[in-house]
């Protein structure tokens, strides 16, 4: 068995030989203000279905953690 005259240091995540050519990733564009309130909306959007969903099925657990936040909400009432 021959060993490889021109093994790396073991790593697979860079092809050979290529170690000089990028430091990093490529950098994106800065994000414009618009672009942030998009994706904002989009995620808010998401997150209320995501919400609805486990309403949906999970009604017991939805239940239970309404009926804490109304106790929750009582003890601060005067």
């Amino acid at each position: 068995m021959t060993s490889n005259p021109n093994a790396g240091d073991g790593s697979a995540d860079e092809p050979a030989g290529r170690s000089g050519d990028r430091p990093g990733p490529p950098q994106d564009p800065p994000e414009t203000e618009a672009d942030r309130r998009k994706r904002r909306a989009v995620f808010l959007r998401e997150l209320t279905e995501a919400r609805e969903l486990r309403e949906r099925v999970q009604p017991r657990r939805t239940k239970e953690r309404r009926m804490r936040e109304a106790m929750r909400m009582r003890t601060f009432r005067i």
